[in-house]
């Protein structure tokens, strides 16, 4: 009895070993590749799987997810600058049998690849064009790498070119190039800024000058048509000569009242004797006497 037990324990074990080694289950987004006697038999797919024990082996799962590769190249451009490229190679597995079989190591021989390609474009390039031709670059890259992988199995989606890094000292001298240029731009828009500004004040200092021109000789006409007016009211009146005089005297006391308001005047200077005064008078009433003919005769004429 006891020998039936062991019997029956041993051959439910061995049942046991066998269903665990035919059954297997494949993850969502792998693939097995299964052989018998060491040679490719088939692709397992996600989910539960059947392989006759000893026979069929799993020889590898294959991730069919997107894998991303990122490398560094260094190179330098055509004018001989060196500069550090960092690549991104986003890839997946196109087909599980080539790119077991077919090719070793992918992420090596993709390194390759771009490291040949980089250095290539880069060697076409001055320093200033290399960073405006990054997606370029780029673009270069993945077309070659496309063409070379697919025949391994390999399907590039994308590839990045994420910066290009010169040396500290080729990229503190830009930074000193770029900041000499903006200073210079600076200056310049304050020169013109400066140089509107005193145009400007020019401008307005010429009209300024012109209007107020324009304002004395207006005052100016207005007292000679006031005085031709006043004068001939008296000459209408029947008062001749004095007229004149009564004009001049009117005058010359105004004038010394204005003289007097002034706030800025602190001395006045007069004839100190009778005979003084009466040349000053005769001085005053020649030349407003000449300024009214010259209004009278100016207002005939506008008759």
């Amino acid at each position: 009895m006891p020998t039936n037990i062991v019997t029956t324990a041993i051959i439910v074990v061995v049942l046991l070993i066998l269903l665990f080694s035919t059954l297997y289950v494949v993850k969502q987004q792998t693939a097995a590749v299964i052989e018998r006697f060491g040679k490719f038999h088939r692709v397992a797919n996600p989910g539960l799987n059947i392989k006759i024990p000893v026979i069929d082996k799993i020889a590898k799962t294959v991730p069919l997810r997107i894998m991303q590769l990122d490398t560094t190249v260094e190179t330098k451009t055509r004018d001989n600058v060196f500069v550090t490229i960092p690549v991104s190679v986003q890839y997946r597995v196109d087909n599980v049998v080539d790119s077991y079989y077919r090719l070793a190591d992918p992420e090596h021989q993709i390194q390759s690849y771009v490291y040949d390609r980089v250095r290539t474009s880069l060697a076409k390039l001055d320093l200033d064009d290399a960073f405006s031709s990054k997606d370029s670059i780029a673009r270069d890259v993945e077309m070659t790498l496309a063409a070379e992988m697919k025949a391994y199995g390999f399907l590039i989606i994308n590839t990045l070119v994420t910066d290009i890094n010169p040396d500290k000292t080729v990229r503190d001298s830009m930074n000193s190039i770029n900041a000499a240029q903006r200073e210079r731009e600076a200056a310049i828009s304050l020169a013109e800024a400066e140089k509107i500004k005193v145009v400007k004040q020019a401008e307005a200092e010429a009209e300024y000058k012109r209007l107020q021109g324009k304002g004395i000789a207006d005052q100016r006409q207005a007292i000679v048509d006031g005085l031709v007016a006043q004068y001939e009211s008296l000459r209408d009146a029947g008062i001749g000569d004095e007229a004149q005089e009564l004009l001049l005297l009117t005058q010359y006391f105004d004038t010394l009242q204005e003289v007097a308001k002034s706030s800025n005047t602190q001395t006045l200077l007069l004839p100190s004797n009778p005979g003084g005064v009466s040349q000053a008078m005769e001085e005053v009433r020649n030349s407003l006497f000449s300024a009214i003919k010259a209004g009278g005769q100016g207002s005939a004429a506008g008759v």
